[in-house]
């Protein structure tokens, strides 16, 4: 049973769900000047510089064997290269709110993949009704047209949904691999390898970094990286140890609304009805996953039907 969730720890999942939510504005910007390549190669860099400065600064002990080191590898290729290369490069060709609510998914790859690999985390009728409805919620987000034809708008939708799953795969091996690690060393771990594969990979690619020419694109460059990945994932971390990587989950339905106000406001996005009723199937399904308040209604309904008329 998930432990419940306290005034603290609610408050840092609000401010997560803000982070989160604004990264995504964030990286859609900074794509107005940079590729994406190079835009992934900033995000890792500097996130895992500012952790760096905090390890040393807080005296974090980091591994350094060379099998741990393969294990960050992994990680940050399955949690930070895959799906931040995907994700931006989806960006380009659909709104902001939309990749916001496609991220969602990542609860339900995460169910899947998890009751694939792990014995204690098999599929019951609750978990499976829960992913059911969500992916219910996914393809009406993909709208239509996606579904009957095959666009660069519906490429970009799967390339999105293609990161979430190696969300899921990431989460796998973490608790598979890093588990025994402290949250923070492991995200500079992963961060570290991650920067290792892509500086290089962006200079090959993308040629000679770009100097930005625009103001918000340095600032969008230092918001995603900063407290958009360095920063959020500390936070992410904390509020597990507080309530539960359940509880965290829920991190996933705040997200979503932020994201879509913010590119109605600042961009002038507007979404199509059918995203905005697939996010509401994917949430009902997140809360069906999540079990409280179904077990709650069951528990109201059994203690009325108890009581005395």
């Amino acid at each position: 049973m998930q432990p419940e969730l306290t005034t603290r720890a609610w408050a840092d999942l609000i401010l997560l769900g803000l982070i989160w939510g604004a990264s995504f504005l964030a990286i859609k910007l900074a794509l107005g000047e940079l590729p994406v390549i190079t835009l992934v190669a900033h995000r890792v860099f500097w996130a895992a510089a500012l952790l760096w400065a905090l390890a040393l600064w807080r005296g974090w002990s980091m591994p350094r064997g060379a099998r741990i080191w393969g294990a960050f590898l992994v990680m940050g290729t399955l949690n930070n290269i895959v799906p931040f290369l995907l994700m931006a490069w989806g960006q380009q060709f659909i709104e902001t709110g939309l990749t916001a609510i496609f991220n969602s998914a990542t609860a339900i790859w995460g169910v899947l993949v998890a009751a694939l690999f792990f014995a204690d985390e098999r599929l019951s009728a609750r978990r499976v009704t829960g992913v059911a409805l969500a992916f219910g919620g996914v393809v009406l987000a993909l709208g239509a047209e996606a579904l009957r034809g095959f666009d660069l708008r519906s490429l970009a939708q799967l390339a999105v949904l293609a990161g979430t799953l190696s969300y899921a795969f990431a989460s796998a091996w973490a608790r598979s691999r890093l588990s025994h690690l402290p949250p923070q060393v492991a995200a500079t771990g992963m961060l570290t390898a991650a920067s290792a594969l892509m500086l290089p990979l962006a200079l090959i690619l993308d040629g000679p970094p770009q100097v930005p020419s625009l103001a918000i694109t340095y600032a969008a460059i230092a918001y995603y990286a900063l407290p958009g990945t360095a920063l959020a994932y500390l936070l992410y971390y904390r509020i597990v140890a507080q309530a539960g990587s359940g509880n965290a989950m829920l991190v996933t339905l705040i997200i979503p609304p932020i994201s879509i106000i913010l590119g109605a406001v600042t961009l002038g996005e507007r979404l199509a009805p059918t995203a905005i009723g697939g996010f509401v199937l994917i949430a009902a399904g997140l809360v069906v996953l999540d079990g409280r308040i179904p077990r709650r209604l069951s528990h109201f309904l059994a203690a009325r039907n108890r009581a005395p008329r």
